[in-house]
């Protein structure tokens, strides 16, 4: 026995094995793999949940979230205003567009990248406002379940719904006719009836 054992710690190195470790040269250990990305998951998902554990509730940074409402507002205002303007006064929209079209090419480039930025970090911001929406929605879920079990369990049609339990007070009141007006008016002018008839 010692004389393999000598053999195969020659072969394959003492206490490792040689045969996974050339393997794993050319193809990943899969649970190693696992492992690695599963750790990328539970960091991916815990600075997911920091970004919305902050709450911002400073004056400044509401003044800031209503001058970012500001601009695509203002965009379509504008751009509505134009054509009113153009139908209003042709020759002052002209004279407009006269110096519109005087601008430089760079500097429509530069625009055309800041309304883009601004436009797809707003598209972001908005992304992120709806999954952190979903994600109180679905955490109340099982409270909706819940809830509507209980209603569905309340419908008159439901076998047993008025039965009062034990609480004897509770059936005498409901076997026991109390006062009712409208059918007390409707007895007195149904006697009425039947003695002058």
């Amino acid at each position: 026995m010692g004389v393999i054992e000598g053999v195969m710690n020659v072969l394959f190195g003492p206490g490792r094995n040689m045969v996974r470790d050339t393997v794993e040269v050319f193809r990943e250990n899969s649970e190693a793999g696992a492992a690695r990305g599963h750790e990328v998951h539970l960091q991916t998902l815990t600075q997911f949940g920091a970004e919305f554990t902050k709450q911002r509730a400073g004056a400044f940074d509401r003044f800031m979230d209503g001058v970012n409402r500001v601009p695509r507002p203002a965009l379509a205002l504008g751009t509505l205003g134009l054509f009113v303007a153009a139908m209003v006064d042709p020759l002052w929209f002209a004279a407009r567009m006269q110096g519109v079209a005087l601008v430089p090419e760079p500097l429509w480039w530069l625009l055309g990248v800041i309304v883009s930025f601004y436009f797809g970090a707003r598209h972001q911001v908005k992304t992120q406002a709806f999954q952190r929406g979903m994600v109180e929605t679905m955490s109340r879920v099982p409270q909706v379940a819940d809830t509507v079990a209980m209603l569905r369990h309340l419908r008159a049609g439901t076998p047993g719904v008025a039965d009062t339990g034990p609480d004897a007070r509770l059936s005498l009141s409901a076997a026991t006719p109390g006062e009712n007006a409208a059918l007390d008016h409707w007895r007195l002018v149904e006697n009425r009836d039947t003695m002058n008839g």
